[in-house]
């Protein structure tokens, strides 16, 4: 994997793309048990599903309100009634008001995150990992492989920036997809083991 100069990246295509690709592959599972729980997570899948919408709304109101030491009051979380459908719809909402904000975001906006206070790219960066891995995740759960026009959950050209904007040290020489899942403690790499669940992070600091 060959990093990519993420100044020229199109960070809110970027995010509302790897929403597309996410939710278009877990479309083909609507109806599936999301009880199930995805290897070694103690969330369900529905419960993931959650987790996935409620992150990538709060990145928005991060680089919104952007403070410096806390996290935001506002949280967003889709209705616990809604048909899988209707909350995956809710995932692509969420995708795209993050998307709006980083296109309106002055270059200097910067806001706290645990991982390294950021910028806009850094938000549009955690918000299609969020959206890549745990899509993987899920898909893996549900037992299904790829959108109705044959993309997957892991699309190349969606992890690579991602992977170059968050882990700088990231290993070269692989697949970026593969090089994502070992970067967040999924999947080994040939000649190095996967890294330990809980002891992996990004760094969102600005370069």
């Amino acid at each position: 994997m060959t990093a990519l100069p993420t100044t020229r990246v199109d960070w809110p295509g970027l995010v509302t793309r790897a929403a597309g690709a996410t939710t278009a592959v877990l479309a083909g599972a609507a109806d599936a048990d999301w009880t199930r729980r995805p290897a070694g997570s103690a969330w369900t899948c529905r419960e993931t599903l959650d987790h996935l919408a409620l992150g990538v709304l709060g990145y928005a109101g991060l680089l919104t309100a952007r403070p410096t030491d806390r996290y935001i009051a506002l949280f967003g979380s889709l209705d616990p009634a809604a048909p899988v459908p209707h909350c995956l719809e809710g995932l692509r909402i969420a995708a795209a008001l993050l998307a709006a904000t980083v296109r309106d975001a002055p270059p200097e906006a910067r806001a706290w995150h645990p991982w390294g206070h950021s910028d806009s790219s850094g938000f549009a960066a955690m918000a299609v990992v969020e959206l890549l891995v745990h899509g993987w995740d899920l898909a893996g759960a549900l037992g299904v492989a790829e959108g109705p026009d044959g993309g997957g959950v892991l699309p190349e050209r969606l992890a690579a920036p991602a992977v170059a904007r968050l882990f700088p040290a990231a290993p070269v020489g692989f697949a970026a997809g593969d090089t994502l899942l070992w970067c967040t403690g999924r999947a080994a790499l040939p000649g190095l083991g996967r890294r330990p669940a809980g002891e992996w992070s990004w760094d969102g600091r600005v370069r």
